[in-house]
Parts: structure tokens; sequence; C-alpha cells
């Protein structure tokens, strides 16, 4: 999946392709897990890497499952697709009757597809219902329906935490302001006006002041950050020995998260010298392929403007 970036009605193109199948080394066989499929481009590749390998993509929006089934059609058997968030890997696995894996992959965030529908209300460049699930068909609530529930503070807390955005505090006072006036904030234009207008937009700014706040809203509506930790520890008690994970991740919350959770799985250790028993959960139960995160190329971030803040970690199962 890719964050927003190249515009609406770009071509979808997987993000660090390449490098996603030199790690996940498809050509072994086997069973790979795509846990969050998107339209497919990633278990395309996988699956064409070896006439041995097979591909169980899950994830939470209906569309994207479609399209990637039709995609991937040509492959027969060798897909399978399950409507599932990727926090629930362990039990799609199971009761697809199978076994160990050989690899999974994690390519988070949004969608291309999520974020070209304008509907979905993903992105300010056009005025659409403030939406933002990444499951329409579910029943989380939606962005809209966020900001008029929580009170100010609340809503300070999320755009500080999961948008980084200093001026959190003056945009939710803005935000309960407008709603007490009975103008609750419903639609992507109107929160990307207000925003701006309480932060100031200035002509030339390298990013729309209310990029920080969108991506704040996604992630909590959506629970991004949710079981993130659970999800890491989960897939490599699937993948059986020399299995690989590889994990994209476009913002720098994500990637902290997926950082220090493969350092646990390597055994380091973050509770201090003062902690005479460890409790941080670490344990040597992997080898880090990545010492450090592997980026887009500047060929690739010219071509795909989408992949420019990806970053991808990779470990072996020992």
């Amino acid at each position: 999946m890719a964050e927003p970036g190249g515009g609406p009605g770009a071509p979808h193109r997987p993000v660090l392709l390449f490098e996603t199948v030199r790690l996940l080394a498809p050509e072994r066989g086997g069973l790979f897990v795509d846990a969050t499929l998107g339209l497919g481009g990633h278990s395309e590749a996988v699956l064409e890497a070896s006439p041995d390998t097979r591909v169980l993509g899950i994830d939470r929006d209906r569309e994207a499952l479609k399209l990637a089934a039709e995609r991937l059609s040509r492959f027969g058997a060798r897909f399978r697709a399950a409507h599932a968030n990727h926090r629930e890997i362990a039990r799609v696995v199971r009761e697809a009757g199978e076994g160990e894996a050989s690899g999974v992959l994690a390519d988070l965030g949004v969608s291309s597809l999520q974020f070209d529908t304008v509907e979905r209300g993903f992105s300010f460049r056009q005025d659409a219902p403030l939406d933002m699930r990444m499951d329409a068909s579910g029943d989380e609530e939606t962005a809209a329906e966020l900001l008029a529930r929580l009170p100010e503070e609340e809503i300070a807390r999320v755009i500080y935490e999961f948008g980084e955005e200093r001026r959190s505090r003056r945009i939710a006072r803005w935000i309960v302001e407008r709603r007490e006036r009975g103008e609750p904030i419903e639609t992507t234009g109107a929160l990307a006006e207000l925003v701006a207008r309480a932060v100031g937009h200035k002509r030339g700014d390298r990013i729309h002041p209310a990029t920080r706040t969108f991506q704040a809203l996604r992630i909590a509506v959506n629970g991004e950050l949710e079981g993130l930790d659970a999800f890491l520890e989960t897939a490599i008690d699937l993948l059986q020995t020399g299995g690989r994970l590889v994990v994209i991740s476009f913002q720098s919350l994500e990637d902290r998260v997926v950082k220090r959770g493969l350092r646990r799985l390597a055994g380091q250790c973050e509770c201090g010298p003062r902690v005479p028993v460890c409790s941080c959960g670490a344990r040597r139960a992997v080898e880090i392929l990545t010492r450090r995160p592997v980026v887009p190329t500047p060929e690739e971030a010219e071509e795909n403007p989408r992949a420019r803040s990806a970053k991808l970690r990779a470990c072996s199962k020992l």
C-alpha cells in the first residue's frame, strides 16, 4: 500500500517491488501470506517467481480483494484471498488449512485504490465525505463521526500523537468551536480548509498544512498502530525456519514500531541495565536482514511519488 503523493488517477505501482521479492525469496516455493494484499502487485511477483509458490492474500477492503482476485485469477488455485484485518493472520491461515509459511509480507498504509477513490475520503485534493475507513463495508466510525463525538482534548491528543502535529490544540479548538455552532466537519474539503486557516498556509509550503491531521485521523479511524507489535510476533510464529518477514511502512510512527519489534525478536532487550529480569518480551527468534531500512531509489521516487516515504525492514526466522 502506498501513501498519498502520486495524485488522483496515478497508476498503481507496487512499492519497492524488486527489493521485496529479493528479500522474500519466493523462488524457494511454499506458502507466502500477503497480509495487506491491496491490488495484488507484490503477490503477482511472488507467484511469478516460481510455480511452487502459493499466496494467501488478506485485506480488509472488499473492493481491493475483488480487483486483486481478478488480476491473479490466472494463477488458479495457487492464489486464495480472505477478507480480514492483517492482525487476524493466524486465524486466516488456520482456517485456510495451511501450516507454516515460507514468507509473510505486510505493506502497511493506504492503498492506491483507497486513496484514488474520491468518495473514500482519504485525500484533501478533492472534496468528499470525511470517511477514511479502510473497510468501507465495516461498522467502524468514520472520521466525521469521530470528530463529532470526541471532546476537544481527545481530538488534540489524536492529532498530536498520530500526526505529530505541534499545533494540534489549536486545530482541535477550531473543530470543536465549529461543531458547537452547529457546523460539524463532514467533508474532506471542510477539514482541509479549517486546518489551513487554523495554522496558516503559506504559498510555496512543501506540504499542505492538513497533511498531518489527515494522517492522524486515518490512523485513529483504522486503528493502524493497534496490535502491530502482536502482528509481528504472530507472523514470526507462523514462519518455518528460514522463513522471511518483510514489512513496508510509510510513516515514522509505524516504522518505529516495526524497528523496535524486530529488534526485540532478534533478542535485543529494551529493559535497561537496572532491570534484573527482562520484561519487554525480547527473544532470539530472528536474524535481521536489513540493518538499515531499505528505501526507494531516486529513480523509483521520481517515477512513483507515493514511494518516497517508504521504508522496508526484513528478517529471517532462526
